[in-house]
């Protein structure tokens, strides 16, 4: 058996959706103006396909994609890589924007990539053979970081998100450096999907002040952390919810 599925994507412009995708490193397969532009794109095994139109809205866009690889680590660096050199920043909220590579709690490791049309491609790779969710976390600080991912990346609900991860650094929990590393980092993200600059600026300060971690695990917060510093804007609007603390 030969078969193979392609998805096909509405986007505003083949020639901007192009200039996006060669920057994460596909090439080119199909290119067509007329009747009907046209773009088809491959990276190794995955191919994508996408028809212009220009009554398309991004902000409306419920177009997913999930991708399989046993190179997540590999291909999220090059995916940062790629869009830093293009945008000259790795972008963190709105469209275009890559999300944090993050430990599921259903066996995989993921990130999130929207393209400036609105089509998330949700890339992960295997870490366990049971891919079912794994009960809600019952320690505090656990339960928190659990709660606060899911509604900030999967929900989108920033703000939910937020006033989680407020509690727990108000909270006077004894949290670890790596645990307090990863709070800022997610509190700093989340303001950056609020526009609270001022903020982000503040957090992200305070989470470079914090001393060598205590485990292998902050590599994909500190990652993050270098992302969320380079795109916060030089003169950003002022906060409109004061310090997260």
């Amino acid at each position: 058996m030969g078969e193979k599925a392609i998805p096909i994507f509405p986007c505003r412009s083949i020639q901007s959706t192009w200039d996006f995708y060669r920057a994460l490193g596909f090439e080119q397969t199909t290119w067509q103006t007329r009747p009907n532009p046209y773009l088809a794109v491959r990276r190794g095994d995955v191919e994508l396909q996408f028809f212009g139109w220009k009554k398309h809205d991004p902000a409306a866009s419920m177009n997913m994609c999930y991708i399989t690889t046993t190179e997540v680590d590999a291909l999220y660096e090059a995916f940062r890589g790629g869009l830093r050199e293009a945008l000259g920043r790795v972008p963190t909220r709105g469209l275009p924007r890559l999300s944090a590579l993050r430990d599921m709690s259903y066996g995989v490791r993921q990130f999130l990539l929207s393209d400036p049309d609105g089509l998330q491609l949700r890339i992960g790779q295997a870490i366990s053979d049971d891919t079912r969710h794994a009960p809600i976390p019952e320690e505090k600080v656990a339960r928190a970081f659990h709660m606060a991912a899911l509604l900030g990346e999967s929900k989108g609900d920033h703000l939910a998100a937020s006033r989680i991860l407020d509690r727990l650094l108000r909270s006077g929990e004894a949290l670890s450096p790596s645990e307090r590393l990863k709070a800022l980092v997610l509190r700093a993200d989340a303001a950056a999907h609020l526009e609270e600059w001022p903020l982000v600026r503040a957090l992200v300060a305070e989470a470079r002040a914090i001393g060598p971690a205590d485990s292998s695990e902050p590599a994909d917060d500190l990652g993050r952390l270098a992302d969320l510093e380079a795109a916060v804007p030089v003169d950003g609007p002022a906060s409109s919810t004061g310090d997260a603390r």
